[in-house]
């Protein structure tokens, strides 16, 4: 019985080695790596629903001469507006409405037999620079997953269907990042030495396949193997950099008016998980597309959905969706605030090695249309910042090649290839 089990658990192993080792063998698509000088170590997708109201959302100029106008949804980003680059004109060519726009941001409307897999833009990132991060990627949620899930609440894709769930508490988020670091200390040794029983099996099974490949597959093995040592030798830090922070608070991630103190500590925690060394890859997701959450905190008692579909003659109803929208600004200053007082280990702040997004579904939701998606990219040295850029048009998903291009991946295509290629013209 003894023999049987062991049997098992080293084929389960011997799956593990031969998809860890995909990646370094080549056997999965755009592994390498373009030749730029200033791409950024980590990125990190900021997600907020329902589109947005263009004429109190564009900056006024163009190019390094715009200037975000006074009352208008972006000006809570004006300390920030070197480290921008707001992104306009922006079309998913071939989807329109809420679902469907969820569904297409990430992935660029990507199948099985794309390029991408399938896969959304961070996931697919992930897998070719978060492999040797003791959480390739890292999801962050906010009131995401009352409707459980499917295209209307999830945006992280592993592939067709698979969707990444975001963890919508803080305190379950905190569990995972530090649980090896909290209780009893005989306890925290026991599962130390568990997970050293893994990494030993895997390597095994990776010296193993050493044996089976030719000269070059032994020399990226051998990098791999490097990789896999590091992880285990971090295992006994738990957290790699970082000591085990005091937990947040309890809050139930279903209650409405927890929203805002909620996203501030999803915020926290994923700066710490970029600080710690815990991660390269992470994003936070405000709610999801047709969200039901109702800015109390603001004073505002309407859906933010039904805010987004008031028509121009509405001006209350305006006014209040134009609040609820600066508020999201709001919090991505917040969070850019948080990276750029956040030392590198290496030099400079995190913001300065990070790309953030600040993703959208929707173009005008009173038109459920995805024309004009509002984009917004911050951080990093890859793209010249100080920018309000016009796209006219352009498919999103040579925005997407760009985001992989400046991680230093060289894919020339991401999701329906049909729909665009290369990266965006004049982004960098």
């Amino acid at each position: 019985m003894k023999k049987t089990s062991m049997s098992r658990r080293r084929f389960t192993f011997g799956l593990g080695a031969s998809l860890l080792a995909a990646p370094i063998l080549g056997l999965l698509h755009g592994t390498t790596r373009a030749d730029a000088t200033k791409v950024a170590k980590r990125l990190v997708i900021f997600f907020s629903p329902n589109g947005t109201i263009h004429n109190h959302w564009r900056p006024t100029g163009s190019g390094t001469n715009f200037s975000f106008g006074a009352g208008t949804i972006l000006e809570p980003l004006a300390s920030h507006k070197s480290k921008l680059v707001v992104c306009d004109g922006i079309d998913f060519h071939a989807t329109d409405n809420h679902e469907p726009g969820m569904a297409a941001m990430l992935t660029g409307n990507g199948d099985a037999g794309s390029a991408s897999g399938g896969m959304s833009v961070d996931q697919y990132i992930a897998t070719r620079i978060g492999q040797e991060s003791r959480f390739p990627s890292l999801e962050f949620g906010v009131q995401t997953s009352a409707w459980g899930g499917s295209t209307q609440t999830r945006m992280s894709y592993l592939g067709p269907g698979q969707f990444v769930p975001p963890e919508d508490s803080p305190t379950g988020a905190f569990q995972r990042m530090f649980g090896d670091l909290i209780g009893d200390p005989e306890d925290i040794e026991r599962a130390i030495a568990r997970k050293k029983s893994v990494f030993d099996l895997v390597g095994g099974e990776l010296k193993d396949l050493q044996r089976r490949v030719g000269k070059a597959e032994k020399d990226k093995l051998e990098e791999h193997l490097t990789a896999v040592r590091k992880l285990e030798a971090g295992l006994t830090g738990g957290a790699g950099t970082c000591t085990a922070p005091t937990a947040p608070l309890a809050l139930s991630p279903h209650v409405n008016d927890n929203f805002p103190e909620i996203g501030k500590a999803q915020m926290d925690l994923l700066v710490m998980s970029l600080a710690c060394g815990m991660t390269r890859v992470a994003s936070i997701q405000f709610s999801h597309t047709v969200s039901p959450m109702v800015p109390s905190w603001l004073s505002i008692s309407e859906g933010h959905h039904s805010l987004s579909h008031m028509d121009d003659g509405n001006t209350s109803g305006v006014a209040q969706f134009v609040k609820a929208e600066r508020w999201f600004a709001e919090q991505f200053s917040y969070l850019l605030d948080t990276l750029e007082a956040t030392p590198d280990p290496e030099g400079g702040t995190l913001l300065d090695s990070t790309i953030v997004l600040w993703c959208k579904e929707l173009g005008d939701p009173r038109m459920h249309d995805c024309r004009s998606v509002p984009m917004v990219i911050a951080g990093g040295q890859y793209f010249p910042l100080g920018r309000y850029l016009n796209f006219n048009g352009a498919p999103h998903q040579q925005l997407l090649v760009s985001l992989c291009h400046s991680l230093g991946l060289d894919n020339q295509t991401f999701g329906d290839a049909s729909k665009g290629t290369g990266p965006l013209p004049g982004l960098v």
